[in-house]
């Protein structure tokens, strides 16, 4: 039997009407779902350009010196390592061991900070031993265990080399080819090695759809004095404070690290080390200054009890009761300050 073109019509008119109905319903939907809006007070988490000494202002000629010499092995003890040995920028810019391997297989005794946005840091290393960004390039080349840098040697290769000598000379000129030069050039280049467009940031910035209404909520458990408290140390903007606390970690067998207490010997800072940013931080595990956090889940669920020694720990470190639905926003939320990838390519040695 057929249809009338009348009913035909009308068959078709409520079919699309439905559907209209459908996408307003599905919109709307999505709309409420939807975190609110960043307030004005959120800013203070948007990073801006990193600084630079006066001596050591970033220039194209001493960024591309830089990136040479945290890729070139030859500058190490034995020819083998290289800055990008150990900050490789495939594993979040630092190893993705528990602990670093240094020259010959070393097994170094704490994890491999990353690399990325050390340029905000006004203290480097786990204990703070270093207090600028070139005092920390020099640092792993001249510790025996990690790159074991024959200063004279290296020094003297980098002379007899014509490419790096012209690149020196341009990067540095009347500077001359120095541990000074060197140690400014490869710091210029990790300061190009930054982390501040995440979709968190693109939130801060008014864009409500950058992030979901879970790492929202997470963002609340994070900022929440009574919840996580973890804004106590991860401050803006760039999610630490840049200082030393005890959380709590437990040393087995009671090899215990001192960490900032060698450095400064007051009793608070016994067992203490550096707040590390969280941006990117999901690209970095393991965690912790001894690797002993393999998961974010595994970091929260150590805060969460409030640390395993509490011999000396921070009183920011607490226990605290959150819903696996909270902590599941909570970590959520800490992969909502991933970048962009940033691609890192291989450079071409000077021969």
């Amino acid at each position: 039997m057929s249809h009338s073109p009348a009913v035909s019509a009308a068959a078709r008119c409520a079919v699309l009407l439905a559907s209209v109905a459908a996408t307003w319903v599905a919109m709307a939907g999505q709309a409420a779902e939807l975190p609110p809006a960043a307030t004005p007070a959120e800013k203070v988490w948007l990073l801006g350009e990193p600084p630079a000494p006066d001596d050591n202002h970033g220039t194209p000629e001493r960024v591309a010196l830089g990136k040479a010499l945290f890729f070139d092995p030859r500058i190490s003890g034995n020819g083998t390592v290289s800055c990008a040995s150990c900050h490789n920028p495939s594993l979040g810019w630092s190893d993705g061991l528990r602990t670093g391997i240094g020259i010959n297989g070393s097994v170094l005794g704490r994890g491999t900070p990353t690399v990325l946005n050390t340029a905000y840091n006004t203290q480097f290393m786990w204990d703070g031993r270093k207090k600028s960004l070139e005092d920390q390039a020099l640092g792993p080349m001249k510790t025996p265990e990690e790159m074991k840098t024959d200063f004279s040697a290296a020094l003297a290769l980098l002379n007899k080399v014509p490419g790096y000598r012209q690149m020196f000379l341009a990067a540095y000129p009347g500077e001359g080819v120095s541990e000074d030069t060197v140690a400014k050039a490869i710091a210029s280049y990790e300061r190009t090695v930054v982390s501040k467009d995440s979709r968190f940031d693109r939130w801060v910035t008014g864009d409500r759809g950058a992030i979901s209404l879970s790492e929202w909520r997470g963002y609340q458990v994070f900022k929440d004095p009574a919840k996580g408290n973890c804004v106590a140390c991860h401050k803006p903007p760039n999610f630490t404070d840049n200082g030393f606390h005890n959380i709590g970690i437990a040393h087995p067998g009671g090899q215990e690290d001192l960490g900032r207490f060698k450095i400064r010997a007051v009793a608070v800072l016994k067992g203490a080390f550096k707040t590390p940013t969280l941006r990117d931080i999901e690209l970095t595990a393991p965690y912790f200054h001894n690797g002993s956090a393999s998961t974010l889940e595994a970091v929260v669920d150590h805060y969460a009890r409030g640390g395993d020694d509490r011999s000396n720990v921070s009183p920011d470190v607490r226990k605290f009761d959150l819903s696996d639905a909270e902590k599941a926003d909570l970590v959520a939320f800490m992969k909502s300050l991933t970048g962009p990838t940033q691609v890192a390519s291989l450079p071409q040695l000077p021969q």
